[in-house]
């Protein structure tokens, strides 16, 4: 389900992969040092591939950052995971899906996906819940009143963390070590979510059923850098100030709500950055 998710939500299940030159794509960005040394690798990469007969150059067609194929591989990515998924001795990710999905599910496998884990599922918080906890065994999960949304029993093994894409007044999820490597194709969780929601859909899955806050003024860019910043000078954060929040910035946030006294759930409002810009 989750190679499926990719495949839609990368190229809408091979109906645009992509037409731009991917050396020509690589070489610009390479020039331009966006993001670093992150694409003169891809580049490299990308030559080496020509050399060694693994694509030909007019082939090599994908996103404006080299993106190729079905299910949108890096130059790097194609190298360590791309398999034959038809028999026909060879890797196309651009022209067989076969040989794209196969890939996928190498590229997810060599990533640490764990078989017969789920990457998670909506839960229903209890009255009163004590949003302090946050990574449980599944077990104590159901201990603490917690169940899942479609009603079925919690895993017998595994653990979860608590996913609140939305702060305590949305959505409500328990995410495993599966969800994480979704997140090595893709760090965003909006990508991961929306992946892993899609996959679920198309097996059968119902809606996510917690309402999306609405009318919760948003912060802009500049004010989530800014939480990042302050963040960072009172020792909770010590990753990138872009205004992007993951995984290390919602942990962040929850220290900083905790030692506050404020509802610790990870999520970065208003409420988060005027309590920020306090002093104490």
């Amino acid at each position: 389900s989750i190679v499926l998710g990719v495949w839609g939500m990368e190229t809408n299940y091979g109906s645009f992969t992509g037409g731009m030159p991917v050396i020509q794509s690589l070489a610009t960005l390479a020039y331009t040092r966006y993001r670093g040394e992150f694409f003169r690798n891809e580049l490299l990469v990308a030559l080496e591939m020509i050399e060694r007969g693994y694509a030909d150059p007019a082939a090599m067609r994908g996103s404006w950052a080299g993106a190729m194929g079905h299910t949108q591989f890096m130059p790097s990515s194609f190298i360590q995971h791309a398999v034959d998924g038809d028999g026909d001795g060879r890797a196309d990710i651009w022209n067989s899906p076969a040989d794209a999905l196969a890939s996928t599910a190498n590229y997810l496998r060599n990533h640490g996906w764990q078989p017969g884990l789920p990457w998670g599922f909506e839960v229903v918080l209890p009255q009163g819940f004590d949003f302090r906890n946050h990574r449980h065994g599944f077990a104590a999960w159901s201990q603490l009143g917690v169940g899942r949304v479609d009603g079925q029993p919690m895993p017998r093994a595994g653990e979860a963390m608590l996913f609140l894409p939305a702060g305590a007044r949305g959505p409500a999820f328990l995410v495993t070590e599966n969800y994480t490597v979704i997140k090595a194709y893709n760090s965003s969780d909006a990508y991961a979510l929306g992946v892993a929601h899609l996959g679920d859909r198309i097996l059968g899955g119902a809606a996510i059923a917690g309402a999306w806050p609405k009318g919760a003024p948003q912060l802009g860019k500049n004010e989530r850098m800014e939480v990042q910043r302050r963040l960072a000078t009172l020792g909770h954060y010590a990753g990138e100030s872009d205004g992007k929040f993951g995984s290390k910035t919602r942990e962040a946030v929850r220290e900083f709500q905790l030692a506050r006294g404020l509802l610790p759930d990870g999520y970065a409002d208003t409420t988060v950055l005027n309590a920020l810009r306090q002093p104490r």
